[in-house]
């Protein structure tokens, strides 16, 4: 592995956990030697990139930092990286809304035009590919504007009709959007249940956008629905 593949490598591996890593687990997983680990780690912190640490103890790196970007640097894509962009990329085209499956597609465009030519079979002849799309329910509402409302934190009343045709009113607090092989589910705090529900894009009947902000932290809202899927999947009714 180049050296300059390798620095990059490292900062990867320790943004992937924020517990110190030893230099002993780093060289294992990158195959070479805990010397070598020491080395580079030096070069690193004199480079600026905040690692926190020292030997025997385990390194960190610390929150705020952020790469160059990709066109400045694009040997830092590893074969394996750009598979799996792409893969991922060819699975959000065939499964997402217009608007995401567009950008998916001019992301492995600018990958493709990013990247040195040694590596740009990985992008236009990649070894995985995802199966299209078929038979998909349409989505009744705009899933960007309904993205943008998850961002920003504030409601949705939502007109909705359930696997038997009934039909209600829900004034939610979306949390997420859930890209599942033919349907959608938007997962949202619902006030007419006080519960965390799941609602299929294709059975909403009208929604309407509002600017008033639910009251819980984002942050702490998707936790509390992230433990209550232990239990089991929301309900749509």
């Amino acid at each position: 592995m180049r050296r300059a593949d390798r620095l990059f490598q490292i900062i990867q591996v320790l943004r992937r956990t924020r517990k110190p890593l030893t230099a002993d687990a780093i060289a294992a997983e990158l195959e070479t030697s805990k010397r070598t680990i020491y080395r580079d780690i030096a070069t690193l912190i004199g480079q600026r990139v905040p690692i926190r640490g020292e030997a025997g103890m385990g390194y960190i790196l610390e929150k705020g930092f952020d790469l160059p970007p990709l066109m400045l640097t694009p040997l830092m894509l590893t074969p394996d990286e750009i598979e799996a962009a792409v893969l991922g990329a060819q699975w959000v085209a065939g499964h997402a809304d217009s608007t995401l499956a567009r950008a998916a597609e001019d992301l492995m465009a600018k990958i493709a035009d990013t990247v040195p030519e040694r590596l740009r079979p990985f992008v236009l002849e990649p070894a995985s590919r995802a199966r299209p799309s078929w038979n998909r329910e349409p989505d009744r509402l705009d899933m960007a504007r309904t993205r943008t409302q998850i961002h920003e934190g504030k409601k949705v009343m939502l007109r909705y009709r359930d696997e038997q045709g009934r039909p209600s009113e829900r004034m939610i607090w979306p949390i997420s959007v859930g890209y599942l092989e033919a349907v959608r589910l938007l997962a949202a705090w619902c006030e007419l249940r006080s519960d965390f529900r799941s609602f299929r894009t294709d059975r909403v009947v009208e929604a309407t956008y509002l600017d008033e902000k639910y009251p819980e932290r984002r942050d702490v809202l998707r936790a509390k629905w992230r433990q209550s899927l232990v239990w089991g999947p929301p309900k749509d009714t």
